[in-house]
């Protein structure tokens, strides 16, 4: 199949083309192939090529929504047996899955063809991609800029036109962030809609969610489909919807009450570039008809931010314990991930707990806001996505804690308090950009970024829905009104053109 036709297509269409006969699946894969290997030195999306699996694939007969279509899973929590789940960590290199994850089941019943895994920082833990095991991903819009993190790789792989849809998780942003960076759609579902099982029952005590990064918003839709549902043992069964969202999301989704804020829900700066996106969807809202007005919950987003940080550090001894209990050890961690491992450790029982608790203050909330608006608009990102190595440490400050970590001392420090000011440094620095994505993942609501925006540079610049629990349906329809409204499905980097 010619590049250019490969590239007009959305998931929907290609699985299409492979039912009438007009194009084989090996044509589709070869072509996915041939594009990675074209734009892979400069963009870095894919991790491990799985070209062996996929072509194993075509030696069986393919069926499912989308048979044929080429594939990408993230290198997290969608472990593929027979080959390490790696989390962007040396750590797991020797760490070999011995089952497929739910989720990558249901990709491969639905007909998908996996032929590699994408690049994310160490365990997931940043929202940009740059692991010192594999190298840092850059984003195709710039590639001297980020495609934002943790699903980075997946963004990247489907801006840069290697593939049309890719697979993502979303515990802090990780799937609404990089699809903004990319120009992208990207669904975060309700927690509970997508089982994590079987290696576990709920990732980051259920904030994560499983979804995907795509084009189009049928793709989303349809992916959503397969994905949705429990599996024996899950913790919980949310309600199922009334129909396929790839039916619920062609309906009209009526006049809608949109709250609409671009005030940080920490204080810090947004990016001017970010509030105009924000208005520039809430005046296409208004075009459409809906009632728009500015609104943002009543929720303390400073409180937000230190429970979720609590979790983000508190989480990581216990992956970095877990691993070792795997014998999975095949490297030394990374500085900032040796540093939350102490940090974490310093968080005490009751303080975790006691954070933990905060979670329903927010949701009621929340919860409350949306018996007013049944949708809340904001920037998914405070900044336009940053150039590479915006938000680092110094490397004085790397050296200056590298050597407190090493010598037992930062411990020490960390539990007598001493280090509060640089701990509040280091997550104010990290959720400066970001500000606006941990709310769904807190209160288990479904959010979503679209494409509505490009900024003067010409970067993508998305925008973030936030809808009630289980209300993906509503998320869909807007988007899909939104697409028809503003297309964006041919909007893509310089780079997927003919030189």
């Amino acid at each position: 199949m010619h590049y250019a036709d490969y590239l007009r297509h959305d998931a929907t269409s290609l699985a299409q083309l492979v039912a009438d006969g007009a194009v084989t699946p090996l044509d589709l894969l070869e072509t996915a192939l041939a594009r990675h290997a074209e734009v892979h030195g400069r963009v870095n999306a894919i991790c491990r090529l799985m070209e062996e699996q996929a072509r194993a694939q075509l030696e069986r007969p393919l069926s499912g929504p989308f048979a044929g279509v080429p594939f990408l899973i993230k290198d997290c929590a969608q472990d593929y047996a027979g080959l390490p789940t790696t989390n962007g960590s040396r750590s797991m290199r020797g760490h070999v899955a011995t089952e497929h994850a739910a989720v990558v089941q249901r990709y491969l019943g639905a007909g998908l063809l996996i032929f590699g895994k994408t690049n994310l920082p160490e365990f997931a833990l940043k929202g940009v991609t740059d692991p010192v095991l594999f190298g840092r991903t850059s984003n195709p819009w710039n590639l001297a800029h980020t495609p934002g993190g943790s699903s980075g790789g997946a963004a990247a792989a489907v801006a840069a036109g290697i593939v049309p849809m890719a697979a993502g998780n979303d515990g802090g942003g990780s799937i609404r962030i990089p699809a903004a960076c990319c120009g992208l759609v990207g669904l975060r579902p309700s927690r509970g809609r997508v089982s994590a099982g079987p290696a576990t029952n709920e990732v980051w005590f259920g904030a994560s969610s499983e979804g995907v990064l795509s084009r189009s918003v049928r793709d989303t839709a349809r992916a959503l489909d397969l994905l949705q549902g429990a599996q024996a043992g899950d913790p919980f069964v949310i309600a199922p919807p009334e129909a396929p969202y790839a039916e619920l999301m062609r309906r009209d989704p009526g006049r809608l009450r949109i709250g609409f804020t671009a005030a940080s829900p920490i204080g810090a700066e947004v990016h001017p570039e970010a509030v105009a996106a924000v208005r520039h969807a809430a005046a296409l809202l208004a075009s459409l008809g809906h009632q728009v007005e500015e609104a943002a919950p009543e929720i303390d987003g400073a409180a937000l931010a230190r429970s979720y940080l609590h979790i983000y550090f508190g989480q990581v001894p216990a992956l970095v314990a877990r691993n070792r209990k795997l014998r999975a050890e095949g490297g030394e961690v990374e500085l900032m991930t040796r540093l939350l491992v102490t940090l974490g450790r310093s968080i005490g029982a009751p303080a975790l707990t006691e954070q933990l608790l905060q979670w329903n203050g927010f949701a009621r909330a929340l919860g409350r806001f949306h018996q007013r608006y049944d949708l809340l608009l904001t920037p998914t990102l405070a900044h336009p996505p940053v150039r590479h190595g915006t938000g680092d440490l110094p490397p004085a400050q790397q050296a200056m804690l590298g050597f407190l970590e090493r010598s037992g001392l930062l411990g020490l420090l960390a539990r007598l308090g001493l280090l509060d000011k640089t701990v509040d440094g280091i997550a104010r620095d990290n959720l400066r950009y970001v500000p606006f994505t941990q709310l769904s993942n807190l209160t288990g609501t479904p959010s979503v970024s679209l494409p509505l925006y490009w900024t003067a540079d010409g970067l993508p610049l998305g925008v973030q829905f936030v809808a009630p629990f289980g209300r993906e349906d509503r998320l869909l329809q807007l988007a899909a009104q939104l697409e028809q409204a503003q297309p964006w499905f041919e909007r893509l980097p310089a780079m997927t053109r003919p030189s």
